[in-house]
């Protein structure tokens, strides 16, 4: 199952129009990846679960076909949360050993490896987890002995200074049906509170497999900038366009990601940036460190608690990354 239903405030007005996993990354869907990765390792049979802007994981997936998969879509009308989209989906997981991922990240952590701890540990749930040297800000992650004791706060280095770093759920997890018994049906619930301390409370055996690979979360503006930018590098690019974008032979383009039917005028100049659908940068003008929507996106609308300040711009609404 590939858990699609978020708003993606942290990441507005990006996710306006669609729903976080819908977002391009190097011209394609993140949630496209997810589906490849799971389809790398044989799972070719995939749920997805939709509320906000469901119709842009539709356009991003379709059959599933594209990424190797088949996939079923299952509506939430109320958001259910991270345990509850899964209890909503339950007709269609619980038949045996079923994996869930997070349709916001990129990673080629080894599934495989992750399904043999689970199997050794007879596990009801297996969290697959990360090191966090950089104290970065993902809950931390107890365990003993491959066994999950509970969740805590957010990192601090100074708390980590000699000893092993904090751990971080990446958002990949290996689950029996049992797990059911634990997630309160039709209700929002959040499986890292309202669930597994549930189930490690009850006595059950939820196992924590420490992976190694490349593991990257794209929930923030500044994080889906900086990765992309990052994948981007290794292919010896730095700028990405989407369909119909029109770039003027004098205008200065660098570190950059064009959604579709961007146009970027005479003069301007545009670096460490995100243009999305339908931007036009007027001539002259300079983008540095943002990320722009175009303004009839999100007029008269109220940004979300965690939204990022913006400002109207001629046409457009920029959201300043600058510290």
């Amino acid at each position: 199952m590939i858990l699609s239903a978020g708003y993606g405030t942290r990441l507005w007005p990006l996710t306006e129009d669609r729903t976080k996993p819908a977002i391009p990354i190097l011209g394609k869907p993140l949630v496209g990846y997810v589906a490849e990765y799971l389809a790398g390792y044989g799972c070719d049979e995939i749920v997805v679960n939709l509320h906000h802007r469901p119709e842009s994981v539709r356009r991003a997936l379709g059959d599933g076909g594209t990424f190797g998969v088949r996939l079923h879509y299952v509506e939430e009308p109320e958001i259910l949360g991270t345990s509850g989209g899964i209890q909503n989906a339950r007709a269609l997981l619980d038949d045996g050993t079923f994996i869930v991922v997070n349709g916001k990240i990129i990673t080629d952590i080894d599934l495989n490896a992750a399904l043999e701890t689970h199997r050794r540990a007879r596990a009801i749930a297996t969290l697959v987890v990360l090191p966090n040297p950089s104290c970065a800000r993902f809950s931390i992650v107890k365990a003993s002995n491959g066994m999950l004791l509970g969740f805590g706060g957010m990192p601090s280095k100074d708390d980590f200074v000699g000893n092993d770093p904090p751990l971080m759920f990446t958002g990949i997890q290996i689950l029996e049906p049992a797990i059911f018994d634990y997630i309160p049906r039709g209700v929002f619930s959040h499986s890292t509170t309202d669930v597994y301390p549930q189930a490690v409370a009850a006595g059950e055996q939820v196992a924590v497999h420490v992976a190694e690979g490349n593991w990257y979360e794209l929930s923030t503006i500044e994080r889906y900038l900086d990765i992309s930018l990052q994948l981007m590098s290794r292919t010896g690019v730095d700028v990405t366009m989407g369909a119909g974008c029109n770039i003027s032979k004098s205008a200065a383009v660098k570190e950059a990601i064009l959604w579709d039917n961007v146009i970027v005028e005479d003069g301007a100049r545009v670096s460490r940036a995100i243009l999305a659908d339908n931007v036009r940068v007027p001539a002259g003008a300079v983008i540095t460190n943002a990320a722009v929507v175009h303004a009839s996106l999100v007029a008269g609308k109220d940004p979300p608690a965690k939204a990022l300040k913006g400002e109207f711009r001629d046409d457009n609404f920029v959201v300043s990354l600058a510290e």
